[in-house]
């Protein structure tokens, strides 16, 4: 009994994870903006680390879950760098005083 409860649930997980994984990958490619796919690509390692967690509790293979940790500290450097390389990005544009005051699509029409 308690193992067909394990597999259902992780089957109903894995549906879960991979509904949220074509969610996310079309946010990556959509954007709009660069700070909206780093999110969705920090939101990736999010889910493949659930998929990991969930690969070791169907096979009791525990070195998934080092795996899982390993990369959970690269995702979070990872995100870390891209905010460093995008943070000049968002300063300078809230710098400009050409822009500031007018929304997006204000600034297209010129």
């Amino acid at each position: 009994m308690a193992a067909t409860i394990l597999s259902v649930s992780t089957w109903l997980a894995m549906a879960v994870l991979s509904v949220a994984f074509l969610l996310t990958i079309r946010r990556v490619v959509a954007g709009p903006t660069l700070p909206d796919r780093v999110l969705a690509l920090d939101m990736l390692v999010g889910i493949v680390i659930g998929f990991i967690a969930l690969i070791a509790i169907r096979t009791g293979f525990n070195l998934y879950i080092d795996i899982a940790i390993a990369l959970g500290l690269v995702g979070f450097l990872s995100t870390v760098a891209f905010a460093r390389f995008i943070m000049p990005r968002v300063t300078d544009a809230a710098k400009d005083p050409a822009t500031s005051g007018k929304t997006r699509v204000q600034r297209r029409k010129r």
